[in-house]
């Protein structure tokens, strides 16, 4: 059947099932039981056209309405942390890769930037941080720095300023997306310098075995929350089938729980930082154990895990072969 005469027989229906709600579960069973197999028959023959599309965001609307007043079994939060986070990143694993795209383009530009221009540091980390650096070198202590504040009041510094930071960046993407990727280029071009600056110094590996500590969860956590940004905008630069106004709603809402979804991962840094990166004497081994056991979580989290979860949960059986 060709695409036009597929949708031509089932458009009314598919507006009426979108627009007229009901509260009879019966009713939404059936609908979404229909609506299933419409999208089943339309992943078959137009995988890839906008009426497929239009049907997969019809039957998310039908599952929302069947369980949101259903009783969850077991606690409300473990479903989200284990369920409706990871699905959210597999939803959203395009913008989140660009985010990361990004942000790696940019540390690239602030590296070679402060290679070829001695002033470029100072220009980006400012001239107080840099000869605070440089005595810190000289004393034979280059990251005195995190041991300067008391842990408790350390952690409620970086805590309250990463949590803002990454909160402006996801909101920033209703001005159709350029907000996200500006932070993002902004705080990967410190990185890159940061990180040259300490090389430049004979000071790389340790650097990296100090810092990133802290910084592995901390950076991923602001790359995720310019993927969020880039969600919120993506509704307004791509509403598909939808209104702008509607889509942006839809991006806004999964947006939203994804910003919000990485705080705790921020305070986790925020912790490191306070109370474990000052401890520049550590034993190698704890310091790569930290480092290495922060970066395998993240990966397994946002990626490996929420495409096992995806597969896993899939509508089953979906039948291919309706004409």
């Amino acid at each position: 059947m060709r695409e036009a005469l597929f949708v031509k027989q089932n458009s009314e229906k598919w507006k009426s099932y979108e627009h007229l709600q009901t509260k009879n579960p019966d009713e939404l069973a059936h609908r979404f039981i229909d609506i299933t197999n419409d999208l089943a028959y339309a992943k078959t023959f137009y995988p890839k056209s906008q009426t497929t599309a239009y049907l997969n965001g019809i039957a998310s609307l039908l599952h929302q309405s069947i369980y949101k007043n259903k009783k969850e079994k077991g606690n409300r939060f473990v479903h989200y942390w284990s369920v409706e986070l990871p699905l959210l990143f597999k939803k959203y694993h395009k913008q989140l890769l660009y985010s990361f795209i990004f942000f790696v383009i940019a540390a690239s530009i602030g590296a070679l930037s402060a290679k070829y221009d001695d002033r470029f540091v100072r220009l980006i980390l400012g001239d107080g941080y840099v000869n605070m650096t440089n005595e810190n070198i000289a004393k034979g202590d280059p990251f005195g720095v995190y041991k300067k504040m008391g842990e408790f009041e350390m952690f409620l510094y970086i805590a309250g300023n990463n949590v803002w930071v990454s909160l402006v960046m996801f909101v920033s993407g209703a001005l159709f997306s350029i907000g996200p990727v500006f932070f993002l280029l902004k705080n990967g071009i410190m990185i890159g310098a940061f990180e040259y600056y300490f090389f430049s110094k004979g000071l790389g590996a340790e650097s990296i075995l100090v810092i990133w500590i802290h910084g592995t969860l901390e950076i991923l956590a602001i790359i995720i929350a310019g993927g969020a940004g880039l969600v919120l905008g993506h509704g307004l630069l791509f509403p598909k089938t939808y209104t702008r106004l509607v889509a942006f709603k839809n991006s806004a809402k999964d947006a939203t729980k994804i910003a919000f979804g990485i705080v705790p991962i921020i305070l986790l840094a925020a912790f490191f930082e306070s109370f474990i990166t000052r401890h520049t004497e550590m034993p190698i081994w704890l310091s790569i154990s930290i480092l290495a056991g922060s970066f395998i979580f993240m990966v397994w989290y946002v990626i490996i895990y929420p495409i096992q979860l995806y597969k896993r949960i899939d509508i089953p059986n979906e039948r291919k072969n309706r004409i």
